[in-house]
């Protein structure tokens, strides 16, 4: 009864399932796991350290005792839960929430999903000395041991589930792109925060240039950008953008990477800075800023001078009433993105990017935020919401019925136009940069097609060809819904 509910009102239950809530739901979870399930029916799966010498057998027991051969798992090790930092086994709702996404939003029938949580320890101090924390209370393990303990769980799960798909999800940054770095080219699997958040900001990047250009002639390659964040995601939106630029534009390597700058908290990331830049930083560093460093957002944006500005930061109100003022002295139409997660996170609300930007700004944020209605005219103006939600089950499910053998940056691309070009003309008329979310499982099926053709044309998947006319209608027959008995209504 409860998936019925979830997949006939996704748009009203999003935000239980999902973001916000699931924040909340992982900050209690050991708390509140007596209460959430029957005695024997697991949430999912735990592993350890300890387990890596049984994972076949554990992974066997769970294929016999559930009678399904699970399609899809959303895995992570809880050491970076949305803005909440390392929750440790308690990021196991993450991986909850995002399969009954899958779920209500593209078909995928619940037995077929398994949410894994790798539990390798904690560096939460609060949770090393909580003796109710439930997860294993050691600290973490070095980088060789972890990925050599991961490379041994997805390697078992390949044998045991040759054609799973695996999403990464709250992997720390420097993880999340050593397993992307180690595995995309060997199984199918993603990172949602890093290319799931690619694709849809890329999507919502997409309409709101196509909206700027309708009253000036900056060309896509012109906008420029600041990133206030530098961590997975943002990056992963960079590159993602980077790719869409030189496929779709024809621009340069050099020339995409210049419309880019990342901030962090010691300022503008450039090589000269002064300090030891990560690994993922160095490729946007600045090097054009001729030995001035820049310091504060402000700083940064008069500098810059950015037609968008995107937040990644996880600090509430990191844009100030005067950025976002400078932001519009800059631009008619300026795009503010404050997309870090939950609400509380956000580096600005809708309410106060539009008053400060007289209605003008381009707006989408990670988690929904509520219409403003301006109190001189009483128009109603409605918030974007880049989530990653219109991309992740689409993704996935193409992924799945196509048996893909890998996930590569053209089938990402295809995601992002798909997902771009979604919008009904009602909804362009009204201003959106997102489709409605009342429409998700007919946008997940477009972004699934999108990505099946793709596979084909690279010669990816492992399905017999599917004449491109038919692709859609072969996706939408494979996508699950729940039937309710009468008495059940």
């Amino acid at each position: 009864m409860s998936l019925f509910v979830v997949t006939t009102k996704k748009k009203e239950l999003a935000p239980v399932v999902y973001t916000p809530t699931v924040g909340e739901a992982c900050l209690k979870y050991s708390e509140i796991y007596p209460f959430l399930n029957p005695p024997g029916a697991p949430d999912g799966l735990c592993i350890t350290l300890d387990d890596l010498s049984r994972l076949d057998d554990i992974l066997e027991s769970y294929k016999l005792r559930s009678g399904q051969t699970p399609d899809i798992t959303v895995m992570t090790d809880g050491s970076r839960i949305l803005g909440l930092g390392d929750l440790g086994i308690n990021g196991m709702p993450i991986c909850m929430g995002k399969l009954q996404l899958y779920v209500a939003s593209a078909g995928i029938h619940p037995h077929r999903t398994l949410p894994v949580t790798l539990d390798f320890g904690t560096n939460n101090e609060a949770y090393l000395t909580d003796e109710h924390y439930m997860g294993v209370r050691k600290k973490r393990p070095d980088d060789s041991t972890f990925y050599e303990a991961v490379n041994q769980v997805l390697f078992a799960l390949r044998r045991v589930f040759p054609d799973i798909v695996v999403q990464f999800e709250d992997f720390s940054s420097a993880h999340a792109f050593g397993l992307l770095k180690r595995h995309r080219s060997q199984l199918a699997c993603f990172n949602d925060d890093i290319q799931g958040t690619g694709v849809v900001v890329l999507a919502g990047l997409i309409n709101a240039f196509r909206k700027v250009a309708r009253t000036t002639n900056l060309r896509i390659q012109d906008h420029r950008i600041v990133f206030h964040g530098a961590g997975s995601a943002a990056i992963g939106v960079a590159r993602q953008i980077q790719r869409y630029l030189e496929t779709e534009h024809g621009v340069s390597e050099e020339e995409a990477k210049r419309i880019f700058y990342f901030c962090d908290s010691k300022g503008l990331i450039t090589l000269d800075r002064g300090d030891t830049l990560a690994e993922h930083k160095v490729d946007y560093a600045r090097k054009d800023n001729q030995g001035q460093q820049y310091r504060t957002l402000e700083e940064i944006v008069s500098y810059a001078r950015p037609t968008a500005l995107l937040g990644f930061s996880s600090v509430a109100h990191a844009f100030t009433s005067k950025v976002l003022s400078l932001m519009h002295q800059l631009n008619e139409r300026p795009i503010i993105f404050p997309l870090s997660n939950p609400a509380n996170k956000a580096e600005c609300s809708f309410k106060e990017a539009m008053k400060a930007t007289d209605n003008k700004a381009i707006f989408a944020s990670g988690t929904a935020f509520p219409a403003y209605i301006d109190p001189e005219t009483k128009k109603k103006y409605i918030p974007g919401q880049g989530n990653n939600m219109f991309v992740f089950p689409g993704l996935g499910l193409g992924s799945i019925l196509s048996k893909t053998t890998s996930v590569s940056d053209d089938m990402l691309n295809s995601a992002a136009k798909a997902l771009a070009n979604s919008l009904t003309p009602e909804e362009v008329e009204r201003g959106l940069i997102y489709p409605s979310l009342a429409r998700i499982r007919e946008v997940s099926s477009v972004v699934a097609t999108a990505v099946i053709e793709q596979t084909m044309n690279e010669k990816l998947a492992k399905i017999d060809q599917i004449p491109e006319k038919q692709i859609k209608s072969f996706v939408e027959s494979h996508m699950w819904s729940p039937e309710v008995e009468p008495s059940q209504k």
